[in-house]
């Protein structure tokens, strides 16, 4: 493989610098930066930005409104994005579902549901996660049972990312109680304004409300309303976790936090020197960017492997465990780095409307609140452990 960007690719990168440049909103970019709490309407009017471009969809097939890009485009926007500061994409309609809908659905669902996410009319969560069936989700119990046109369903989920904001849910459900784990799950999109379903906020260590429960208690479904066969869901599930893993590499990301990791290091002093002059500390930032480089490398080999419509198999749960390892490294780096500046912040300042200076404005409220966001980058989507289990079974063949 090429590991160089082609004129082409150089003169994307300078398209997308120049869009942002001129269509980033110096507000939301400054939330961003300062780690500050982003509120549904920020991401919305982001999302309403990126859509009047022809930008939102980078993964769809252009007769749905996709882009059309090539992998190394789509890198090279995530990675501009992620410099630029703004805000990521919540990716639970546009990346997630869609790809499972545009796959597997019918006509009449992908009609209906991929306007209304190219819009930002459906605002979607995922009901994955159960108590008890989170890395081993083909162990989920919420049931549904078939009652004529509409199945009715009856369960938890639990972990659900920002489900208190959402108005549509897709999840995986039990059909037949009686076959092997994965073969009677489905895979159904359920509308969140039905009766009997209960959001209830999981606030975490942090003190932020992203994550909930969510009960559904004889909840009716139309059957139009299953993607793909019944008791088949599984096949959806696996699609989409495969594509969930690999954007959990995070390499925009992890180069905008290793940048400012640098900066701090070279403003915090040891003993009237700069950090980054400490042999030890930046032998540890060197390790992490050489990490990065190489996750880096094999992303763009994996994705590229894909172009023709292909799925990630177990490189994504490669990925997966080296892009979550990389970004908690940095910002434990970062933590390490700020000492006793990195733990206080005003709750005030998370807010979305708060216009103030923060307390540390030099480093800003972003390291405190995302070393502990981060911790849980090792578990979601399948925590590396059962990551291993997969790559020791489906590579290593052991």
């Amino acid at each position: 493989m090429n590991i160089h960007f082609t004129p082409e690719e150089q003169a994307f990168r300078q398209e997308v610098q120049a869009f942002l440049r001129s269509n980033l909103p110096d507000d939301l970019a400054r939330k961003v930066r300062l780690g500050r709490r982003l509120a549904k309407s920020d991401h919305q009017r982001w999302q309403k930005i990126l859509s009047q471009q022809g930008w939102y969809a980078v993964n769809w097939p252009v007769e749905h409104g996709g882009t059309g890009w090539s992998v190394v485009q789509k890198h090279i926007f995530d990675e501009e994005c992620a410099a630029a500061g703004a805000p990521r994409i919540v990716s639970f309609g546009v990346n997630m579902v869609a790809p499972v809908i545009i796959r597997f659905g019918t006509p009449a669902q992908k009609d209906y549901y991929l306007p209304r996410i190219l819009s930002g009319e459906d605002w979607w969560c995922q009901g994955y996660s159960e108590p008890g069936a989170g890395s081993d989700l083909a162990s989920l119990k919420t049931r549904a049972h078939r009652d004529g046109d509409h199945y009715v369903v009856n369960g938890q989920k639990t972990w659900t990312t920002l489900g208190q904001h959402a108005n549509r849910i897709f999840c995986l459900v039990r059909t037949d109680p009686g076959a092997k784990k994965q073969e009677g799950i489905s895979f159904l999109l359920i509308d969140m304004d039905t009766p009997g379903i209960t959001v209830r906020p999981i606030i975490t260590l942090d003190g932020e409300h992203e994550v909930n429960e969510v009960f559904f208690d004889n909840v009716r479904v139309p059957v139009e309303n299953l993607v793909g066969e019944e008791n088949r869901g599984w096949t959806c599930a696996k699609y989409l976790l495969t594509h969930e893993r690999t954007g959990q590499a995070g390499i925009g990301l992890s180069k905008a936090a290793l940048e400012q990791l640098k900066r701090i290091a070279m403003a915090e002093t040891v003993r009237g020197r700069p950090l980054i002059e400490d042999p030890m500390f930046r032998a540890r930032i060197a390790e992490v960017e050489m990490r990065l480089m190489a996750v880096e490398m094999s992303t763009l080999r994996i994705l590229a492997a894909t172009r023709d419509g292909g799925v990630p198999g177990a490189e994504s749960s490669l990925l997966k465990i080296q892009g979550s390892e990389i970004r908690q490294a940095i910002t434990n780096l970062m933590r390490k780095a700020l000492g006793s500046n990195a733990l206080p912040f005003l709750e005030h300042e998370l807010e979305p409307d708060f216009d103030g200076d923060p307390l540390y404005q030099d480093y800003s409220a972003a390291p405190a609140s995302q070393y502990f966001n981060m911790r849980k980058l090792s578990i979601y989507g399948g925590s590396n452990e059962i990551q291993k289990n997969i790559i020791a079974k489906m590579v290593l063949e052991l």
